[in-house]
């Protein structure tokens, strides 16, 4: 990874293609290609295989075989089953309320997945090559994935509120009298998508800012180096223990920013299918 850094600070953070075909899409195909196949997607695969593989095998591990020890979890188990049942608890029940079952299994699976991308974006394996691009580096630093992982919450949003809220859920874009709909309406759509758009970019900053930080100190020690051993050496000590303490400071923020992803996402939907009488009307059923 050093000497990545050594080319280019940014050298873990970027994304590096390995399959492309020629395309003419727009802006969805910069430089006339469309890429089927980079670093990111490759995180994103190993991320996807790692849960598959592990989560039911953790999930299964019981302290014992008898009839009690068979509801313990054991090892990791723990803090898998930990987890879903905070995320279930204190993040969908007063979110969702009654729709909670409906969506607990997307909750956790967008929790588990982000939080497993954000950890395999920390490993500095960049050295790695396949088909000849760099592997590593974080994919939720990459805003078109966080874009479509908020694009796929906008769908959860829209497509469930018809389905659940119907009318209840159309009547929340023009929440004011009918003659001003021509304007609350559009206010309500901006409003809905600068949510969605408040999701890709709190995820990519903050995932893209350690890596950036990190980089950039350890730039520090080959510019160091032009000078002299000693130089370099001096300040290889400062720059190693910084580096740490913001590698484990990022450690904290992969599992903060999965959990705010996550937060919102459940925050979206709870709005677009959970609804409440106003003021008014519960006022008007006292009397």
């Amino acid at each position: 990874m050093l000497a990545f850094l050594a080319e280019n600070p940014l050298e873990h953070i970027v994304r590096h293609p390995m399959i492309q075909r020629p395309a003419n899409l727009g802006f969805l195909t910069q430089g006339g290609k469309i890429t089927l196949l980079d670093s990111h997607i490759v995180m994103m695969m190993l991320a996807a295989l790692l849960l598959v593989l592990l989560l039911p095998v953790w999930v299964r591990s019981r302290r014992a075989t008898d009839a009690v020890g068979a509801l313990v979890p054991h090892g990791a188990g723990n803090a898998v089953e930990a987890i879903c049942e905070y995320l279930r608890k204190e993040i969908a029940q007063p979110n969702l309320q009654e729709h909670t079952d409906r969506f607990i299994k997307f909750i956790w699976t967008v929790f588990f997945f982000v939080f497993t991308v954000n950890l395999l974006g920390l490993l500095p394996i960049s050295g790695i090559r396949l088909l000849g691009a760099h592997i590593g580096g974080s994919a939720t630093a990459n805003p078109w994935i966080t874009g479509t992982l908020a694009l796929l919450t906008l769908g959860m949003v829209v497509v469930n509120g018809l389905r659940l809220g119907g009318k209840q859920f159309l009547a929340h874009f023009s929440p004011g009298p009918l003659w001003l709909s021509w304007l609350l309406i559009p206010i309500e759509i901006i409003g809905l998508l600068a949510r969605i758009f408040a999701l890709i970019v709190r995820l990519c900053a903050n995932m893209i800012a350690g890596h950036v930080l990190l980089a950039v100190l350890l730039s520090f020690i080959f510019s160091a180096a032009a000078n002299g051993i000693a130089g370099a050496l001096g300040v290889a000590v400062p720059v190693v223990l910084g580096s740490v303490a913001i590698t484990l400071l990022e450690i904290f923020v992969a599992l903060l920013q999965a959990f705010i992803f996550t937060f919102l996402t459940t925050l979206f939907i709870g709005q677009a299918v959970v609804f409440h009488h106003d003021g008014h009307h519960e006022e008007a059923e006292a009397h």
